[in-house]
């Protein structure tokens, strides 16, 4: 800026309106003269890289942000994007080791799994997975049960308590069903755990015309999509805080997922795209043309 109105503003004045040390900006000038083409293209990529890195809270590689970075307008490959994260010393957090969670029922029933291991879905609404996780914060455990759509991986149904009984998966489909995401006869695919084998359930999912869909007992690739966003939710949010209350955890968990999973998260499996967009696209008449 002060570089370009310097023939039509003084440049100390400008610096004192900036609040930049005239030697710093004619240092910057001196080395811009410097620089070649290449090296400046490449050191404004870097800063496309960072606030990418930074808005993606430090959870994207180089394939998600050379993707959005593409996407907004700023060429670039993955391999320059991993270098330039390189030279940055930007690296993503990593998966921690997975941890089967689920208690099977005392008698399970003889549910069919009506998903076969595809875990896809032509249209929202149509396919959906659910699980429970725990999580542990200073006042005792609290456990999260989610409901996502595998037409979109949108996490369309959630609810946390202190507790594991029936009610709490109930009410995270329930959540589902209120906000238009299931369709007449849909499928809903769950583990074998208790929960999910209950007479409960099992009259709440008939009067809603929900068919209920199971993998093997304690196979936990029988609900990889589920099984795939608790490892994400807790190795890019909850295992990198320590959570002193109950209420901080909800709120961050509730946070996590509506604000950044569904909205802003690009998904490689959507062709790095956001749940929000994907079901966006789903909406338009182009779609449904």
């Amino acid at each position: 800026m002060i570089e370009a109105e310097k023939a039509h503003y003084p440049v100390r004045w400008m610096c004192q309106l900036l609040d930049v040390p005239r030697s710093s900006f004619y240092a910057w000038r001196e080395r811009a003269k410097s620089e070649t083409a290449t090296a400046a293209r490449r050191r404004r990529l870097a800063e496309q890289v960072r606030r990418v890195f930074d808005q993606q809270r430090h959870t994207a590689g180089c394939r998600r942000i050379a993707a959005q970075l593409n996407d907004e307008g700023h060429p670039c490959s993955v391999g320059l994007v991993a270098d330039i994260m390189r030279e940055l010393g930007l690296r993503a957090v990593q998966p921690r080791a997975y941890r089967t969670t689920t208690i099977p029922g005392e008698q399970a029933p003889q549910t069919p799994d009506l998903l076969a291991g595809e875990f896809t879905a032509e249209e929202p609404g149509t396919r959906l997975c659910g699980d429970i996780t725990y999580l542990k914060t200073d006042e005792g455990w609290l456990y999260l049960a989610t409901v996502i759509d595998l037409a979109t991986r949108m996490v369309v149904g959630w609810q946390m308590a202190d507790h594991m009984r029936t009610t709490l998966v109930i009410d995270a489909v329930e959540m589902a069903r209120l906000h238009g995401h299931l369709t007449p006869g849909t499928v809903f695919h769950a583990d074998r755990g208790a929960q999910y084998t209950s007479r409960q359930f099992a009259i709440y999912c008939e009067r809603v015309d929900v068919r209920l869909s199971m993998g093997r007992t304690g196979v936990c690739w029988d609900n990889a999509a589920a099984e795939s966003f608790f490892a994400t939710l807790k190795n890019e949010m909850y295992h990198r805080y320590r959570f002193t209350t109950r209420a901080r955890a909800r709120f961050a968990v509730a946070e996590y997922i509506e604000v950044f999973y569904n909205r802003t998260r690009l998904h490689s499996s959507l062709g790095y795209k956001t749940p929000a967009a994907a079901l966006a696209e789903h909406h338009t008449p182009a779609a449904a043309a």
